[in-house]
């Protein structure tokens, strides 16, 4: 099995992460993240409006409510195994990143193989430090789920680890066997 991408080597930023795997910038260039958190009971067959996924990342949170004059709540991620049954179509469609936290089941691992792309871990519990590199947050779908609406994200030197690479590796089995 080839060595796992060491996550030292392109630093904890998104920016530098996903220039390195030539996707559009993120990061200190203003670009948008897309965020992502449903309800548990949430219907699979949610429809979202999958054209606006080619190249997007969405990072899997439910924010707590932001204080005044801040942008967001504590930010930090949630279970991404919660969205494995949504991630294959997602990603189908041309999600090229998600952040969340820890493991992916089988067919979202196939699919980041067969799609080229990668799914990132933000650090749990630190959801305050993370929510200081959110300059700017809009609803875009579901306002009536309040802080588990779909939200469009700006970040700037958003601090992640490749999980689970293009080509099947994983942070998770690195050094196991």
């Amino acid at each position: 099995m080839p060595s796992m991408v060491d996550p030292e080597e392109y630093g904890n930023a998104v920016t530098r992460l996903i220039s390195a795997i030539e996707l559009r910038p993120l990061g200190s260039s203003g670009e948008t993240l897309s965020q992502i958190s449903l309800p548990e009971d949430a219907p699979v067959d949610v429809k979202l409006d999958m054209t606006e996924l080619e190249g997007a990342v969405v990072y899997f949170l439910g924010p707590t409510p932001a204080r005044p004059g801040k942008v967001i709540g504590s930010a930090g991620p949630t279970t991404s195994s919660r969205m494995d049954a949504f991630s294959p179509k997602l990603i189908a469609a041309g999600l090229k990143a998600m952040i969340g936290k820890g493991y992916r089941g089988a067919e979202v691992r196939q699919a980041l193989k067969e799609y080229a792309a990668v799914h990132l871990a933000a650090i749990g519990g630190a959801g305050a430090l993370l929510s200081k590199h959110i300059v700017a947050a809009q609803i875009i779908a579901y306002e009536d789920l309040g802080t588990e609406a779909i939200r469009r994200l700006e970040v700037i030197d958003f601090p992640a680890v490749v999980a689970y690479d293009s080509a099947g590796n994983s942070v998770y089995e690195k050094g196991a066997g």
